[in-house]
């Protein structure tokens, strides 16, 4: 009979604890709901629309992969947790493209004013070959991480016959993609990477968190 009773208090006690976890996680995720819910529900500022790609951030979490950092140290996209990420992906062999991308990325944070430091730059490259030593200097504070091909393409949505490498992701505060920019959107052409940088601006102004 006691022991029944002291089973019925544990199983209380442990119900009692989820449901105080899922408590805490609903608070801290509920900011960036909420941002959300105004950005792509109220949508200030007129009504105006987004300019990238919105993604459900439930179905694409950043996923475990065996990444690590130019100096063959572990390193993951989850050290990045609590900022916002600006995510490009691609090979080692970075031509004019890539690097009209990793200088946008840098001019859009710079953008950002104030909340610049919200923002990190992340290339994710996916091969193993040496990167040239004046490109590493050039994009200096964009994070380099080497990362398996594989998992970053079954990991990245992309439209049908399009490259992830063509795009620039993303990803929120909690470590979840939540938005794709357009093919060439981040690159040398000013409008484009115009609308871009009033995207990333709401989402800032709307986000309590990151």
């Amino acid at each position: 009979m006691g022991s029944d009773v002291e089973n019925q208090a544990n199983t209380k006690q442990t119900a009692r604890g989820r449901w105080k976890l899922l408590l805490v996680i609903a608070v801290c995720a509920a900011p960036l709901l909420a941002s959300y819910f105004m950005y792509y529900v109220v949508k200030p500022q007129g009504g105006q629309t987004n300019y990238g790609t919105l993604l459900d951030p439930r179905q694409y979490p950043i996923p475990a992969m065996a990444s690590r950092q130019l100096d063959g140290s572990p390193a993951s996209l989850a050290d990045y947790r609590g900022k916002w990420i600006m995510l490009k992906v691609g090979p080692s062999d970075c031509r004019q493209d890539c690097q009209d991308q990793l200088f946008a990325m840098r001019q859009l944070r710079t953008m950002q004013g104030k909340a610049m430091d919200r923002i990190e730059r992340v290339w994710l490259i996916t091969d193993e070959a040496p990167l040239d030593t004046m490109l590493i200097r050039v994009n200096d504070g964009t994070r380099m991480l080497r990362a398996p091909a594989a998992t970053v393409a079954h990991w990245l949505p992309v439209e049908q016959g399009a490259a992830a490498a063509s795009y620039v992701y993303l990803i929120d505060p909690l470590g979840n993609l939540m938005m794709r920019f357009p093919q060439g959107a981040v690159s040398s052409d000013t409008a484009r990477a115009a609308r871009v940088s009033k995207d990333l601006a709401k989402l800032l102004k709307a986000s309590a968190i990151g």
